[in-house]
Formats: C-alpha cells, sequence, structure tokens
C-alpha cells in the first residue's frame, strides 16, 4: 500500500483517513462489543497500519478520537469495571524491515540524535503471543484481582476466571504491591480438543485460538474456563516512578525478577542489540512458527534500558519504545487497480484482478483470481474497490471481501466480454464458465506463447510448455506481454513453485527483455515468417528508417507503415509473405501486443551481423546442412552475416555457396543439380578467417 499513500494528495489523504476510522471503528466495536467478528484480526490490522502510515505523513490531520490514539474495546456490561493505576497500552504494527527501520528513526528523531536507542543495553525480543492481554495485582503475596485490558484505562474484572488457569499463581512470595501483565492463551493441541467436543455436542466451533481464549475468559460462569486448560505468561511488571526503574533498569531483568517469583514468561525472549539482529531474531522465530505449540503472529521489540524507554514516552495509544514487528499476514487489505480476462488453454475466460502490490503470507503479491463472473457478483466487486485478499493453498491468492464502505464513487463495474480478447470470437456462457466459442482457440493461443518464448524468439528457457500452461490455466498469464509483468509473489504461491525457482524464472525474464531486432520480429509469430524473413525484415526496417529503432513500438512505426509492395521489394519476400506481414500489422490485436510488450520494457537491440556494411562475404548468400563439429549452426550464421554474407534455408541458382556438415540433407543433392559451389566445414573456417 505504500506506493498509493505516496502518492496521494492532501485531500484524497484526508477522505481516506475518514473512511479508514470509520470502518475500523465498526470493525473493532463488531468485534469487542458484540463478540462478533466480520474480517479477520489481520485485515483490521492491515487497515490499521495504512492508518498509522497515512496520519504519520500528516500528523495535523491525527484527531484524539482516531482508532490509532486509543486502545480498542469496552468492559461488558456483565462484568465490574477495573481501573487501572497504570494505562495498559498497545503497541504499533510493523510488518517489514523496512517498518522497523522506520520506527528506528522516529525514536532517533525524537531523542534529537543525542542518544541512539541501541543503548548498552540494547533491545528486548519477545513472542507476541496471539491470546488476550490481561493485568494480575498481588497485594501481601496475594492474587486479589485479574482484569482485562479494556480501553487501556478501564478493564473488566474477571478475577474468578483467571483464577482456574493453573499458570497463574495464587500465592507468591512477592513484594507488599505487584502488578504482572501478560497474556493468556491456548495451545493448539487443547483447541482442537476443545473445537471436536463443541462438534460431538452439534455446537459452533472457534475460528482460532484467540477467539476461544477471548470467549473462555469472558464467561460468567467460571466453571467455563476452568473446563478448558487456558495458560499464560507474563510479560512486564506494571509500575511508574524512580523506585520501579531502581528495582527493574531493563526489560530484560523484569523477566527474571517474574521467574524468580515464580510467574513464567515466555522462555524463547532475548536480549540483542542492532536491527540486524532483530531481524535475524524475527526470521528464526518465524521458521520455528508452525512447529510451537501455541499460535504467534509476531516479535515485541522494546528499547531493553527501562529509562529511555520511559523518556521516549508514548505517542497516540502505543509507546514509542516498543513496536510489534508481525509475521505477514495471511489476509491483507488492498486496491483492485483493474480486472483483465485471461483466455485458458481450454479457451475459457478467466477474470483476475490486478492488485496494488501487497505482502500476503510472507510474498509480495499484485493479482487475484477471481474464478468467474458469478463470483464477482456475490461480492459486489467493482474495479477500485478496497479488498480483503487471501492466500488460499497453493494458488494465487483470492479476493475474499469488498469494504464497500471505503469507496469514493468513483469505482467502476466490471462485465465479461462479449468476444474473445484473443481472437474475437462471440463468448458463450456454459454454466458458470463464459468460454471462446472458437474451439481452437486456447491451444492456438498456448502454440503462439511456445514459440514466443523459444529460442529463436526470446529464448526464456525458465518457461517450459508445462510452466506455460500453468500459467494459463491460473489466469497469470494469457497474451505474451503478460509474461513480463510477472512478480516473484506472483508465482511463488503455486504449488510446486519454491521462492527460489520463481525468483529465477523472474529473473531470467527480465534479463530476456533486451533482445535483438530479428528475434524480436520472429517471435511475433507472423505467418509465413521464419527466421531468415525476420533477419530480412529487421535490415530492412534499420536501412529504411529515418529514426533508430530501439523499442517495440518503433518495429511498428517503421514495417507497419509499408505498403505490400514495398515489403515485396525486399529480397526473398514474395506476395503470399508479403501480404501476411501487411495484414499483421495492422491487424488490431497485434498492434496492441507491441504495444504492451514497449510498456512492459522490452528494449531491441541490433546484431553485430545486422551491423556490419561490408565484409569478405560481401554479397555471397550461403545454405548450410548437415552437423559441423567445430561450430553451432547459429554461430556460423552469425559469423556469416558479420562478415556481410547472407544466410538462406533454401537452395537457388543465385545460392553462392552450401556448406555441407555431417549427414547432409537433399539440400546437398539439389546443390549438386544446380551446380553450386559446396564447402566441407574446413573449407568454410578457411573461407572465414
Amino acid at each position: 500500500m505504500t506506493g498509493r499513500i505516496a502518492s496521494m494528495d492532501k485531500k484524497a489523504a484526508k477522505e481516506r483517513i475518514e473512511k479508514l476510522r470509520k470502518a475500523i471503528n465498526k470493525y473493532r466495536y463488531s468485534y469487542h462489543v458484540l463478540d462478533k467478528s466480520d474480517i479477520s484480526d489481520e485485515a483490521l490490522d492491515a487497515l490499521k497500519k495504512e492508518l498509522f502510515d497515512l496520519e504519520q505523513q500528516s500528523p495535523d490531520l491525527i484527531t484524539s478520537d482516531s482508532p490509532t490514539q486509543r486502545v480498542a474495546g469496552e468492559p461488558l456490561a456483565e462484568f465490574k469495571k477495573v481501573k487501572h493505576a497504570v494505562k495498559m497500552i498497545s503497541l504499533n504494527d510493523a510488518f517489514s524491515e523496512d517498518d522497523m527501520r522506520a520506527w528506528m528513526e522516529r525514536m532517533k528523531n525524537y531523542l534529537g540524535g543525542s542518544i541512539g536507542p541501541e543503548s548498552a543495553e540494547g533491545f528486548y525480543c519477545d513472542l507476541k503471543m496471539d491470546g488476550l492481554a490481561v493485568e494480575l495485582v498481588y497485594e501481601n503475596g496475594l492474587f486479589i484481582q485479574g482484569s482485562t485490558r479494556g480501553d487501556g484505562e478501564f478493564g473488566e474484572d474477571i478475577t474468578q476466571n483467571l483464577k482456574t488457569i493453573e499458570a497463574i499463581p495464587l500465592r507468591l512470595e512477592v513484594p507488599n504491591h505487584l502488578v504482572v501483565r501478560g497474556e493468556v492463551f491456548l495451545t493448539t493441541k487443547e483447541f482442537i480438543r476443545i473445537n471436536k467436543e463443541q462438534e460431538r455436542k452439534g455446537e459452533k466451533v472457534y475460528a482460532n485460538p484467540r477467539n476461544l481464549v477471548a470467549g473462555s475468559i469472558r464467561q460468567l460462569d467460571s466453571k467455563i474456563p476452568a473446563s478448558r486448560k487456558l495458560n499464560f505468561y507474563a510479560y512486564a511488571i506494571s509500575g511508574e516512578g524512580e523506585q520501579h526503574l531502581k528495582d527493574y533498569p531493563t526489560h530484560d531483568s523484569e523477566y527474571k525478577t517474574l521467574r524468580r517469583f515464580g510467574i513464567a514468561p515466555n522462555p524463547d525472549g532475548k536480549v540483542v542489540h542492532s536491527l540486524e539482529e532483530i531481524f535475524k531474531f524475527h526470521s528464526e522465530i518465524g521458521k520455528r512458527r508452525e512447529k510451537l505449540a501455541y499460535e504467534i503472529d509476531g516479535i515485541v521489540v522494546s528499547v531493553n534500558d527501562q529509562k529511555l524507554y520511559k523518556r521516549l514516552g508514548v505517542v497516540g495509544k502505543a509507546p514509542r519504545g516498543a513496536a510489534a514487528y508481525k509475521f505477514s499476514p495471511k489476509e491483507a487489505t488492498t486496491i483492485v487497480e483493474d480486472i483483465k480476462v485471461q483466455v485458458g488453454r481450454t479457451g475459457a475466460l478467466t477474470p483476475v484482478a490486478e492488485l496494488k502490490p501487497v505482502e500476503v503470507g510472507g510474498v509480495t503479491v499484485s493479482h487475484a483470481t477471481l474464478h468467474n463472473a458469478d463470483e464477482i457478483e456475490r461480492l459486489g466487486l467493482k474495479i477500485g474497490d478496497t479488498v480483503i485478499v487471501s492466500r488460499a493453498g497453493d494458488v494465487i491468492p483470492q479476493v475474499n471481501k469488498v469494504l464497500k464502505e471505503l469507496r469514493t464513487g468513483k469505482e467502476k463495474a466490471f462485465k465479461m466480454p462479449a468476444k474473445c480478447p484473443v481472437d474475437d470470437s462471440p463468448v458463450v456462457r456454459d454454466g458458470v464458465a463464459y468460454k471462446c466459442s472458437n474451439k481452437n482457440c486456447g491451444a492456438r493461443q498456448r502454440e503462439f506463447l511456445y514459440h514466443f518464448v523459444s529460442g529463436n524468439g526470446f529464448n526464456i528457457e525458465g518457461l517450459g510448455p508445462k510452466i506455460l500452461d500453468r500459467f494459463m490455466d491460473e489466469g497469470l498469464i494469457s497474451d505474451a506481454a503478460d509474461i513480463f509483468t510477472l512478480k516473484k509473489g506472483d508465482i511463488e504461491v503455486l504449488e510446486r513453485f519454491g521462492e527460489k525457482s520463481a525468483e529465477n524464472i523472474v529473473k531470467e525474464i527480465e534479463e530476456r527483455k533486451k533482445i535483438q531486432i530479428e528475434k524480436f520480429i520472429y517471435a511475433l509469430g507472423i505467418i509465413h515468417v521464419g527466421e531468415e524473413t525476420s533477419r530480412l525484415l529487421a535490415q530492412s526496417a534499420i536501412s529504411k528508417s529515418e529514426f533508430l529503432i530501439s523499442k517495440p513500438l518503433d518495429i511498428l512505426k517503421a514495417l507497419g507503415t509499408m505498403s505490400v509492395e514495398e515489403l515485396q521489394s525486399i529480397k526473398d519476400i514474395g506476395p503470399a509473405v508479403a501480404k501476411s506481414i501487411y495484414e499483421s500489422f495492422r491487424d488490431k490485436r497485434h498492434q496492441e501486443l507491441i504495444a504492451k510488450l514497449d510498456k512492459a520494457g522490452v528494449v531491441l537491440e541490433i546484431s553485430s551481423s545486422l551491423r556490419a556494411k561490408r565484409g569478405n562475404l560481401t554479397g555471397k548468400t550461403f545454405v548450410l546442412t548437415g552437423t559441423m563439429e567445430g561450430m553451432s549452426r547459429e554461430e556460423a550464421k552469425e559469423k556469416i552475416r558479420s562478415l556481410g554474407g547472407d544466410v538462406s534455408e533454401s537452395v537457388s541458382k543465385k545460392t553462392g555457396y552450401v556448406v555441407a556438415g555431417a549427414e547432409p540433407g537433399s539440400k546437398l543433392s539439389k546443390a549438386e543439380k544446380l551446380g553450386v559451389k559446396i564447402l566441407n566445414e574446413r573449407e568454410f573456417q578457411d573461407l572465414l578467417k
């Protein structure tokens, strides 16, 4: 979302901020007060992060009632209200290394550069438990009160329910007054057991452990949480004043004290001393995430030095000295910039959403499948909508929900085309699917793509037939230009495509954007135009053009303006071939493809053979037959052209030489009949010297 935010003017930012606030408040109220989850926590986090970023860019637009300035939730009427002695605040989220660098920069700026947060004490990294934050109060060693965070100032008294959790001691050998904060959570194993029990009873199952914890801990009947093996990890000792800072000078010392008192913090927390070490810890925990006994959604990073932490203070609802560095969400929000229709191998039309690039499940994606027209209608999706996207297994992401309350009125409705975008044939409906009425459409398009990436074309070896077929079926590509818009994240999410293979494919595609002019013409797949005719057209375009040919639209300009007669005047181009070339460059779809390739950044270059003006082979035409030992056929052709000669595929009286390697074909016997001079490989090599 960063690119879109950066390009917003003040008026648009203000409108977006207002809509985001309304949407966030609506979803948060539904979750915390009505006990309903209209969207996932991850999607809500994405909206909150977008709002936070917009407000950071325009601080004058921050208002006291913004969701970023207060802690969410209100106590339910059924529970007694409890006032926290020290406000329970939340953390701002970070989703990337850049977000963490920005957090670090904000701290340094606030401190005036006189001291950095990377003090000798470093940072404390802890696991961010996906549970419910609570506060425990001990008087003279006795647990007397437990409460939820609530709105940060007032929470709900849930003492009796917390007493059912064995991980929370009822009595401690502690100072007269101790306030502990931590997270109530549930192991994955217990979560599965409870849901199986719910299914057996015919009752609703819980969406995730966090919802189950919240539902359990807020039950009026303490027998219900007692029947569920809830757990607890502490993360802080609450307090203020100089004595508190003396007793607990670092966050690390708090954890050590908690362990000594008999209250368990998460055992995986550790002290680090740089951003690089933070990133390393985040990565290591991310790799272990699936093997943990409980769910986490990131790590919490805090300035370890408590005096420095206090000096950094609080802005809005969150401390400056800490951040929740979350793992990439499985759901995120973004904007549908366009809806394109892709034609698959069978001729089926699949609508695909082109997204503002967003990170989902650890990869940046820019496409999402919309399946069919009925799905678009069910979602109520329009171009320009803000949507929730998710990773649905090993397929490209899909759109789950449209956030209609964020509409501006500029969104556009989408309709499936009446004609096939590949060949203009009528589109027919077959159940929920739309298909091209030309049964050969999909197969023809597939063959063209195979031709386009072949060795004499763009030579993209990583895109073999099976991979191209898969990309077509997933709706990632429908024409050749789409190949150059593929992102690593689009490929990485597919089954059997890991991060490395996706990276290699995208890297090779990027490297192949630069192509010789004659190979580009060949790749266009013009009927009757092979390798040699492509070279003749390239020569003609270069010699007759008044401008430097360096991009696809230059070819369209140079060859697309030539008449059939002008094309036929080119050596070895007859009437049928000239007509085919003429019609191809005037075909609307072909013109659009060339324009898309131009926009995608394809660059044309003049090969050394086309640059050659005169050499010792100037005016000589060669035909190659059989296999040579000293060089490949392509190398031989390139060498001939670099010395001013021409290469032809057929033998005629005008042929200068036929070069015969091992196991020559019928071209040799034809040369003998016509009296054309025949060279063996050694004689040919001598001629090239």
